[in-house]
């Protein structure tokens, strides 16, 4: 993604700690906001990528724009990057719409989307095992495969709670930058360690 030397960069997450506020589907980090993994075991601190001391250095990301500003970081991006919680409860409409907003902020815009598949894959899980879930995850992937943005946005948000699933309001986002636009799709890594489900896979624009 970074090679493609997109104009802008976008990590879009879910923040399942913050529901909505004043009505607000999404909360937005300016390059710079910081944040750490040091509730997860290790205080690795990490930022988005962009100027010293910008204004979002004082923000503190979620979990998931932190891993994204983690692994900016380890590819040596030069640029700056936005990032983009999303309320886990967010409908599909709504995530749909936020994607579109996002998709015409610049010429070539980039999105690192980030989010887990189901939590409850096997008994080693952090959720108690559901045989609804590698079923789920499978329909995720084949989404991500075929491209397929309308199955994405199709995702039961209901099931997905049940199952915790992280990724799907983000998923819907991407969904929506999308739209209707030729893809090229590869999913580059499908696998359940520790019960919980993880997919690599890259989108791009072509014609």
């Amino acid at each position: 993604m970074a090679a493609a030397e997109p104009e802008q960069l976008v990590v879009v997450g879910v923040d399942p700690m913050v529901g909505p506020a004043n009505g607000a589907q999404a909360r937005y980090f300016d390059p710079g906001s910081r944040g750490t993994l040091a509730a997860y075991g290790v205080d690795v601190p990490v930022a988005l990528p962009g100027p010293a001391g910008a204004a979002g250095s004082r923000t503190r990301l979620p979990l998931s724009l932190a891993i994204g500003a983690w692994l900016l970081a380890r590819t040596g991006w030069s640029g700056s990057a936005r990032g983009v919680s999303v309320v886990a409860g967010a409908g599909s409409a709504e995530c749909a719409a936020l994607g579109g907003e996002l998709a015409v902020t610049a010429d070539r815009v980039a999105l690192l989307v980030m989010g887990d598949g189901t939590a409850c894959r096997s008994h080693q899980g952090p959720r108690p095992y559901d045989e609804r879930a590698a079923g789920f995850d499978a329909a995720v992937v084949e989404a991500l495969a075929a491209p397929d943005p309308a199955r994405l946005l199709a995702l039961d948000a209901s099931l997905a709670a049940e199952l915790s699933v992280q990724g799907r309001a983000a998923w819907q986002v991407l969904a929506g930058a999308a739209d209707d636009a030729a893809l090229d799709a590869e999913v580059l890594y499908d696998q359940a360690p520790y019960g919980v489900e993880y997919v690599v896979a890259i989108w791009e624009r072509h014609g």
